[in-house]
């Protein structure tokens, strides 16, 4: 991670105008705070528009994520993410909210390549999957196709909100106070890898933690050379959008997937290694083109 680079230098510019470790850690905690009372305001709405007299039901659905609506309204709920950082950058940190994405042509330009790049890599892993596992149709094609433009904008919102919060506002406050790429770029890596542990795998949840965090170093690299968020949202984007819109396993965010694949215990060791293989053949070619 070329701390040192260009690119990166100015993305990070704008957080050393107020750098303070305290501004920071009081961000994530009102960000915190935000996104709760942005889940409450969320969730009520809903419930009133739908004509639920408790959101708790739209919770429950949300959680469950097993049939479409439950999944839209999940993806949608990460608006309230977003609040956080867009709020807290210039609050906090006097510094505009455009900085946390970096220059906007090149971002969008670095999210077109990148998720062309992984879309290639995730067919083929799909090829795979399809052969190795027994796949079930899942949701009717019609219905799917239908859903699909507000599927792949909750994708795209989800997606966004993660990569704002982690590869965004931490990663940048962090850069602009050390100088240390095991501060700012390792440790918000572990932090994302671990906020994805799932208690239900038992202890086969830290093979996922481990190949989230294998992501999210990857798209803290693909961040580090570009300048901006493009690259790692483009990245982040495609691989979420296959494992939801495509194939799913059962149970696991399915509503809107076409196809679903049974979740087999003890067999996550291999899938984590070929999952961390996609990527880092996703991350390569990702690096080949950027340097176009």
């Amino acid at each position: 991670m070329p701390s040192d680079s260009t690119p990166f230098e100015d993305y990070v510019a704008p957080a050393r105008t107020r750098p303070e470790v305290w501004r920071l850690v009081l961000g994530l905690l009102l960000g915190l705070g935000v996104y709760a009372g942005g889940l409450v305001l969320y969730f009520s709405l809903l419930g009133a528009v739908v004509g639920v007299p408790s959101a708790s039901w739209l919770v429950d659905v949300a959680t469950r994520s097993e049939r479409p609506f439950g999944t839209l309204v999940l993806l949608g709920s990460f608006a309230a993410m977003v609040a956080g950082p867009l709020l807290m950058a210039p609050m906090l940190h006097q510094r505009g909210i455009g900085t946390l994405i970096g220059p906007l042509r090149q971002a969008l330009r670095d999210f077109g390549r990148v998720a062309l790049c992984t879309a290639a890599v995730q067919v083929a892993a799909l090829l795979f999957w399809v052969t190795a596992y027994d796949v079930s149709p899942n949701v009717d094609f019609g219905l799917w196709a239908m859903l699909l433009p507000l599927s792949l904008a909750g994708v795209l919102l989800q997606t966004g909100a993660e990569e704002l919060v982690f590869r965004g506002y931490i990663m940048q406050q962090l850069a602009a106070r050390f100088r240390s790429p095991m501060i700012w770029g390792v440790l918000p890596a572990v932090g994302f890898g671990l906020l994805h542990r799932d208690p239900a795998m038992g202890s086969e949840t830290w093979h996922l933690v481990f190949a989230t965090g294998i992501f999210a170093l990857i798209a803290t690299d693909l961040t580090v050379r570009t300048g901006t968020l493009g690259a790692a949202w483009g990245l982040h984007f495609t691989n979420n959008a296959g494992a939801i819109l495509i194939l799913s396993t059962e149970g696991n965010i399915s509503g809107l997937s076409l196809f679903t694949t049974p979740y087999l215990p003890g067999a996550t060791g291999w899938q984590v290694v070929f999952d961390c293989f996609a990527l880092l053949v996703a991350w390569r070619l990702a690096r080949r083109f950027l340097a176009r």
